[in-house]
């Protein structure tokens, strides 16, 4: 694939692009909040480096649209929430592009009465495309670049990011660049190239695969989709919000305790993209009680948390050293916002060992849950809250598994004891099954 410098030609006013500027109408830093119009940035603030918030025109979708319409809908993904979306309709209809999101969520009871809860839900991202939530903002960042006539869009990743650029880029034939740490889990990097992206492992971190992916960006004219850094991808991850919205309004809860979501964390992109999509509810007047969100941090890595538990929001990087690959960042790139997620709902942060993770792969797999140790991550969460008495046993509790322990076939193996070796005949069965 020619990987060469892209060059951005202004892109005439359509119908089509005239319908994304009704709705999407800017941007605001986070740190700062200066406010930006929707062709002045790319990626962050140019001021501080702050993450940028994208700006939706509420009166206007409120004018144009009921919730009904919404729920009525019969586009079984992401997709079905386009209005709620800073692109247009992208098309691609009848691929793996156009499936990502609308995932399933499962009522547990199994663990539910274990754990002592009334109730108890798993989302299972594992359903997407690629297996993993970052099909999500893949998706949504594809259709920018498909907008933007982007030639390459590059990312870097521990695998499940890249992943999903991969998937999604092949899908609609679009060039993509994928930077992962040379560690990464072989399945993911099997994904990568057999997706047809261009591969380069670093012979270092994912937080050096970040930087570099990011120069490589300003270097070649290459669109970024990196998370933290590119506005777009919380814009895809805020879609779980809406559809736990849509599950809510279906589910008949016994308490009026807010349902209690727990989220694992790594550069915080996930919490705070679901913590947009709420917010925007809030904002149409679509959602009148904010669920409580609880990240969940490795002990292993724990920059966000740990500023959290200081009271502050200044985000200090670790040298992070976790199994669960998918959130081992040594400097999360969206920090800030994923303190306020937890903080401003009435959350709050929980820190899990690697062997509380394996132990939460082990539970999830028990009704039929294949986590990879990330996704289990927040399970092991929600266990130690339940220790703690953080949540009760009249608190709704939905646990979001963010990817398939499919992805990491080593550590799953961890987490079970070896199966047993045994001749061919019934005599040596029967001296184990006695």
């Amino acid at each position: 694939m020619p990987l060469h410098r892209v060059r951005w030609v202004p892109r005439l006013l359509t119908s089509k692009s005239l319908t994304i500027m009704g709705k999407f109408i800017g941007y605001r830093c986070s740190l700062c909040h200066a406010n930006y119009e929707p062709d002045e940035l790319t990626y962050t603030c140019p001021k501080d480096g702050g993450n940028l918030d994208i700006l939706l025109d509420y009166q206007n979708i409120v004018r144009n649209l009921n919730p009904l319409d919404i729920q009525k809908s019969t586009e079984h993904s992401l997709w079905r929430y386009l209005p709620l979306l800073p692109v247009d309709d992208p098309g691609g209809v009848d691929t793996p592009f156009r499936a990502a999101g609308f995932t399933p969520t499962y009522n547990v009871h199994q663990l539910a009465d274990k754990l002592g809860l009334n109730s108890l839900w798993v989302k299972d991202e594992s359903r997407n495309p690629t297996a993993s939530f970052k099909d999500r903002a893949s998706a949504v960042v594809i259709a920018k670049a498909q907008e933007l006539q982007a030639n390459v869009v590059v990312t870097a990743s521990t695998g499940n990011a890249g992943a999903a650029l991969a998937g999604m880029a092949a899908a609609v034939g679009q060039k993509a660049i994928i930077f992962a740490p040379r560690n990464a889990p072989q399945a993911k990097v099997a994904q990568l190239l057999i997706y047809g992206a261009t591969v380069f492992l670093v012979d270092g971190t994912y937080d050096e695969a970040f930087d570099l992916s990011v120069q490589a960006a300003k270097e070649f004219g290459w669109y970024c989709r990196n998370t933290g850094y590119n506005p777009f991808t919380a814009e895809g991850k805020k879609t779980a919000a809406f559809e736990i919205w849509e599950w809510l309004g279906k589910t008949q809860l016994s308490t009026k305790s807010p349902v209690s979501i727990f989220i694992p964390v790594g550069d915080g992109n996930i919490i705070s993209g679901v913590h947009k999509g709420f917010k925007d509810l809030i904002q149409l007047g679509w959602l009148s009680q904010m669920p409580r969100l609880f990240g969940i941090q490795s002990e292993g890595s724990a920059a966000i948390a740990n500023a959290y538990f200081s009271g502050t929001e200044q985000i200090s990087p670790v040298h992070a050293h976790t199994l669960a690959d998918s959130i081992s960042v040594d400097l999360p790139r969206d920090g800030v916002r994923a303190i306020r997620a937890a903080r401003d709902t009435n959350g709050g942060y929980l820190l899990v060992s690697d062997g509380e993770i394996l132990a939460a792969v082990e539970q999830l797999g028990s009704v039929g849950i294949f986590a990879e140790p990330a996704g289990a991550t927040a399970y092991a969460g929600l266990v130690k809250a339940i220790d703690s008495k953080v949540i009760k046993a009249d608190d709704p509790v939905l646990v979001l598994n963010t990817g398939s322990g499919l992805k990491d076939i080593d550590a799953a193996m961890k987490a079970v004891k070896e199966p047993a070796i045994i001749e061919p005949s019934l005599n040596a069965l029967r001296k184990l099954i006695r």
